[in-house]
């Protein structure tokens, strides 16, 4: 029986791979930068996850893929939706959590979760780049700013401006305009930030708003992100130490359910096997107090034989008669 599963979150614009063992640990994990649903990208992180765990892919027992080009992965044994496998990965790194918050490269996702850590409702931005990943890339790029310098450029911002198209065409225009009209690079990125903050708000007045709330995906990484979504909500937001990997482990954990199902009966530990041993010792054993002869049994708490117990019994029951 092989020891190792793996999920893999095929995304729009980076490839997570994650590997556990048969208890749920995490072995290795990877996150490749790549094209768009780049089949090179995926491959590269699924090898470089084999190499850290020293595995092959021979050695996997179970591969589950999720994301835009779950379909695409050939080595995937089943493949499940973002919705399902970002839920459970968010609720085995934060237990508890009833509120997941995904925004990635091309959407962004906020799912309710229910008391046993399934999806309960769930609402979704996936017909535009407004509020995700690519709208925060295209604006970058139009401010001549590095995409990770953003978030803490943007939380210098001291003025309040207004962003007020979420389009990511036409917001690049905006937000050319507002610096060509003197406004501060720190003063627009707050703008941009606040307008995705308002668009994730939105998405949770669709499901209902409840903590924990748990934040995950790349942006989860941008902290004035991170802050504006916080001041929209009036909700603390929790940070797993790697937010992008959520969709990844959740479906590792979804093959990992699965393939323990399928091979129930080669997983029986040597701990499972002594405690066994042990009962089928107890069930074998005489009478605590026993002596050899069962007539003879001793009841530990009176310290009298059973049988002379009975017998003393039966004769006052008999005078009484």
């Amino acid at each position: 029986m092989k020891q190792h599963v793996m999920g893999v979150d095929f995304g729009s614009t980076t490839a997570k791979t994650v590997i556990l063992d048969l208890k749920g640990d995490i072995v290795s994990h990877s996150v490749a930068h790549m094209g768009a649903v780049s089949g090179n990208g995926v491959k590269h992180s699924m090898q470089e996850a084999l190499e850290r765990a020293g595995l092959t892919q021979a050695d996997i027992g179970r591969t589950v893929s999720t994301g835009y080009g779950r379909r695409m992965l050939d080595e995937a044994d089943k493949n499940y939706t973002e919705i399902t496998c970002h839920a459970r990965g968010a609720v085995a790194m934060v237990p508890g959590a009833r509120l997941v918050i995904d925004i990635g490269g091309q959407d962004s996702k906020v799912i309710s979760v229910d008391s046993n850590g399934l999806v309960a409702q769930f609402a979704m931005n996936d017909r535009c780049a407004a509020g995700t990943g690519k709208f925060l890339e295209v604006l970058a790029r139009a401010m001549e700013i590095e995409l990770a310098d953003m978030g803490g450029v943007a939380l210098e911002a001291t003025e309040k401006l207004k962003i007020s198209s979420m389009c990511a065409t036409f917001a690049e225009t905006e937000v050319i305009s507002l610096l060509a009209e003197g406004h501060t690079k720190p003063n627009v990125l707050g703008a941009v930030h606040k307008a995705i903050a308002t668009r994730t708000l939105g998405l949770v007045g669709r499901v209902g708003k409840k903590g924990p709330v748990v934040m995950t995906g790349g942006v989860a990484k941008n902290p004035a992100a991170v802050h504006y979504i916080q001041d929209e909500l009036q909700m603390p937001l929790i940070l797993p130490d790697l937010p992008q990997i959520a969709g990844a482990l959740g479906a590792a954990l979804i093959g990992l359910d699965d393939y323990r199902a399928e091979n129930r009966h080669l997983l029986i530990s040597e701990a499972e096997d002594m405690a066994r041993e042990e009962q089928m010792a107890a069930d074998k054993a005489c009478i605590p107090g026993c002596r050899g002869v069962p007539e003879l049994a001793i009841d530990p708490r009176e310290k009298q034989p059973v049988a002379g117990k009975l017998k003393s019994l039966i004769g006052s029951l008999q005078n009484h008669l």
